[in-house]
């Protein structure tokens, strides 16, 4: 059996998409929440795999996991843009691994399949906040103002679907997500079908969105600021892609968003650098316990409260 392991957000299904697209293969698909990064651990438990795809998972937190299934001479095709750390030599890995700021898997793939699905791969990299990118990709296509601003709405609500402590917090399981997206080799056709998961979660997006009238940053200097939200699934869902929606609104300041998690001892954080510096964040949420990511977009999975003056203190300094 082949295992597709992937992140649940638009980047990690947008670059299975394209993969698939091209090379249609059975697979048992290997998903979950966007914090759930350890993922490849699943797929070693088993016995029957026999060959594996791992897209934008960070190699370095997957690296035991990785080490055992190739001691076993499985066969495995592993692009990523996160932190890898050393990158394991054997003849089965195939690693297509890229740390630039200013790239993400779906950038990755869409390269590798020469811009065969480059529509999805603009999404994707919308998705991912890489706005540069995706705004070459799409000067690339030749596309529209409308229809740039309408992959644009596409691969954020992807990726606000990818946000929560669990999968029964989500609108739609990953897996179920990817699976129903590969009916659309043209991200264009959702927008005719009005029942599409483009409109479900469009809806639902908004319904989160206007929760976040009238919030106003706990902490707000020149540089930086922070927002809290509360102990609510909308939240959860919403403070992903609320962090990437403040970062563009000014590219000048760095931004943390942390939502109180359910056993109200702590929180999850993510944290965004500056768009017009693109470094720093994974600085800041490594110096805690389960915290990293990369350097333009980082976070933390549990925050303790008392620990809360203590990153305000860092991420304030990191980014003053």
């Amino acid at each position: 059996m082949h295992y597709d392991v992937f992140n649940g957000d638009a980047d990690g299904i947008i670059a299975l998409l394209q993969l698939r697209f091209v090379e249609p293969k059975k697979s048992q698909l290997v998903t979950g929440i966007k914090r759930d990064i350890q993922l490849l651990s699943q797929v070693a438990k088993v016995d029957d795999v026999t060959s594996v795809t791992v897209l934008d998972v960070s190699m370095q937190k997957n690296v035991d996991a990785l080490k055992q299934l190739l001691e076993r001479h499985i066969p495995i095709f592993y692009c990523d843009h996160h932190q890898s750390g050393e990158i394991p030599e054997s003849p089965y890995l195939e690693a297509c691994i890229n740390l630039d700021a200013e790239i993400c898997t779906s950038l990755l793939i869409n390269q590798r399949l020469k811009g065969q699905y480059q529509l999805w791969a603009t999404a994707g990299a919308f998705g991912d906040n890489m706005t540069k990118r995706a705004l070459v990709l799409s000067q690339q296509s030749q596309l529209s103002p409308d229809q740039i601003e309408y992959l644009k709405e596409l691969g954020t609500l992807i990726n606000y679907n990818g946000y929560g402590a669990s999968v029964k917090d989500l609108h739609i399981a990953p897996n179920v997500l990817f699976q129903t997206l590969l009916q659309y080799p043209d991200p264009f056709e959702l927008l005719s079908h009005q029942d599409s998961v483009f409109y479900q979660l469009k809806v639902g997006y908004q319904q989160d969105n206007a929760q976040l009238d009238g919030l106003m940053p706990m902490f707000n200097t020149e540089t930086c600021e922070v927002y809290v939200l509360p102990n609510q699934t909308w939240a959860r869902r919403i403070s992903g892609v609320f962090g990437n929606e403040l970062a563009n609104t000014n590219p000048n300041k760095a931004f943390a968003v942390l939502t109180l998690n359910e056993n109200l001892r702590d929180y999850t954080v993510s944290v965004r650098a500056p768009l017009n510096r693109r470094e720093g964040a994974d600085e800041v949420c490594s110096q805690f316990p389960n915290g990293g990511g990369r350097r333009a977009a980082a976070g933390i999975n549990q925050l303790s409260l008392d620990q809360y003056e203590q990153f305000i203190s860092i991420f304030s300094q990191r980014f003053g």
